[in-house]
């Protein structure tokens, strides 16, 4: 190793692989988690001019786990070296612009904002609510059919509204049970206290599991949001709540986009060979994808804020005056009308209920009565050959005394029908006493023609809920149909939805969808400042931290200095392109901050 080749076997070694192809091919699967280590191995075959033998592969595979345990290690100590070993250290300052808190800074609705959610595309080989039926992830039944099929059936992940990851659980022989985001909040809630906020695709559902006491927020992602109920959505879709600006708590779908390429590498590798991809791939995403772009994050969410205002001045003052609004409070008060105006939905009034009710009762009593009045005695010539016939077998005729009577068969459905025809005029007789009716309702009677009415219009008024709840629904799933390794089946849902609904979706156009969405964005850019703030704190503080260490051991360990030189170079090489993209911002005429660092809790 000092050679700068890892070996291929603790003893006795015939083989080993150079640490620069080692590290080539890390950064190259951890950019690609397609190319395997076999197609790695067979291009340097290529390249050598030697022919590929399997035992080559597993060879370099055993190398390339010897150089990740050394980073690991080296990392390790790293930590220590710094201080930053602690059990939450990590989950306490995984972001920077989430999680490094200033001393004068304001306090806003949500101390944290957050996404959790399921996916079971990197799973290894081995109802009150209202919305229940609309997800897997609420039906206990369809989660338990993964049992005994797979030993890992995903992982459980918790990233911040910028995409760092938080916290990250394997779900092993379950499905998204309530037990990993209820260790979620506890944990979170331990890290950072009250004041937080979630967003899950079954956070109404979740909300009610947790306590009352609780100062936590469940929310639904606007991507999952427009396929629950209305009602669900005036309490729980981020559209409607304040405090949360242009955040759509739909992190969690994007890093999915992402990491579903890992499924073809980690679905048949070992537990521990799972793991470590898994482990790899997410620290790797962090450090070089999320926080490298993190600045450019604020960018253009600096921007979009800003485009939402501007166009806020220009056109909300010609729907108000078109409208004849004085007061801005109106848009809360119908918030409030639409939510009483849906609760008084949730059931139908009580008279009217009774009268469909009575009204499919009467038209259910027609059919038995109908059915024994046309029987009548059936007549057929002699026959030497007769007998007895089952209820299942066509109608035998009996003779008897040379008088050919009803066959058993008519008369058994004639007795089932006078059967059901007492039973349903038994429930007419019941409801006439709710309704206080003397005579029943006729077809000439104006009480029947209004029931028929009501019944035929709730009839298609649950026609149209459900057509417009598919339709949103796949409008919002478009973007994921035909698209690779998202780890979702759902296109070919959406393309027979395309096909049965086509005419309806051809009408719905985004710029439709998405019209008013301005009239729920408050307070857009104030999240925004506090994150550039804080960004810059950490800069500042992060460079100055690491100098400090790397020139009190320089001296003591040289070679522990060098790694932590490593480690400094490895966090601060991004700092340039930061310091342009919050300079492009600062160049915004609607910005009133300053970039200049602040001062960090912790001084």
């Amino acid at each position: 190793m000092c050679q700068g080749v890892a070996p291929c076997s603790p003893i006795h070694p015939t083989a080993a692989v150079t640490f620069r192809a080692l590290e080539l091919l890390c950064i190259v699967w951890l950019h690609s988690p397609h190319f395997s280590i076999q197609a790695f191995v067979k291009t340097l075959c290529d390249l050598q001019g030697v022919i590929f033998q399997c035992y080559l592969s597993h060879q370099f595979s055993i190398a390339f786990d010897l150089y990740l345990q050394i980073h690991a290690q080296v990392d390790s100590i790293v930590s220590q070296v710094l201080q930053r070993d602690s059990e939450d250290w990590h989950l306490k300052h995984a972001c920077a612009a989430c999680t490094y808190k200033l001393t004068d800074e304001p306090k806003l609705k949500f101390k944290l904002l957050y996404a959790m959610d399921g996916n079971n595309s990197l799973k290894h080989d081995s109802d009150s609510n209202p919305c229940a039926g609309c997800w897997r992830n609420m039906d206990d039944v369809k989660t338990k059919k993964a049992w005994g099929v797979y030993d890992e059936t995903g992982i459980f992940m918790v990233v911040c509204h910028h995409g760092t990851c938080l916290l990250m659980a394997d779900m092993v022989q379950s499905g998204e049970c309530a037990k990993y985001p209820l260790v979620v909040v506890l944990k979170l809630m331990a890290a950072f206290s009250d004041g937080l906020g979630s967003g899950y695709d079954i956070g109404c559902q979740f909300q009610s599991t947790l306590a009352t006491n609780l100062n936590h927020t469940c929310l639904v992602g606007a991507f999952h949001g427009h396929a629950h109920h209305c009602l669900c959505q005036l309490s729980h879709l981020t559209l409607y709540v304040e405090g949360l600006g242009l955040e759509d708590l739909e992190t969690c779908e994007r890093t999915f986009s992402k990491s579903n390429a890992l499924a073809s590498t980690v679905r048949y590798a070992t537990t521990f060979h799972q793991q470590q991809a898994i482990n790899a791939y997410f620290e790797h995403n962090d450090n070089f994808e999320i926080y490298t772009n993190l600045t450019k994050f604020l960018f253009d969410n600096y921007k979009q804020a800003l485009m939402i205002i501007h166009d806020s001045k220009t056109i909300l003052p010609d729907l108000k005056h078109d409208l004849s609004i004085d007061d801005d409070t109106i848009f809360h008060r119908w918030l409030e009308e639409e939510k009483k105006y849906l609760e008084g939905l949730s059931c139908e009034p009580l008279e009217e209920t009774l009268q469909m009710e009575y009204w499919q009762r009467l038209g259910k009593l027609e059919n038995p009565w109908l059915f024994i009045n046309q029987q009548h005695l059936t007549w057929l010539p002699p026959s030497p050959h007769t007998r007895v016939s089952s209820c299942s077998s066509p109608p035998i005729v009996m003779r008897k005394e040379g008088i050919f009577m009803v066959t058993w068969w008519n008369k058994t459905l004639r007795q089932h029908a006078q059967e059901n025809y007492d039973k349903d005029l038994l429930l007419v007789q019941e409801l006439e006493c709710k309704l206080d009716i003397s005579l029943h309702w006729i077809l000439e009677d104006k009480e029947w023609q209004n029931a028929g009415h009501l019944v035929a219009n709730r009839e298609y008024r649950h026609a149209l809920d459900n057509l417009e709840s598919l339709v949103v629904a796949w409008l919002f799933e478009l973007t994921k149909m035909n698209r690779a390794g998202t780890g979702y089946k759902l296109w070919k849902h959406i393309a027979k939805a395309l096909q049965t609904r086509s005419a309806a979706i051809k009408m719905l156009q985004w710029e439709q969808v998405v019209e008013y969405a301005f009239l729920a964005d408050f307070d857009l850019l104030w999240d925004m400042c506090e994150d550039i703030s804080q960004f810059i704190t950490y800069m500042c503080n992060e460079e100055r931290f690491l100098h400090t260490c790397e020139e009190k051991i320089s001296n003591i360990h040289p070679a522990l200095a060098h790694q932590v030189s490593q480690h400094c170079m490895l966090h601060l090489q991004f700092n340039c392109f930061h310091l342009k993209c919050l300079h492009d911002i600062a160049t915004f005429p609607e910005f009133s901050s300053i970039l200049y660092p602040g001062k960090s809790c912790k001084g």
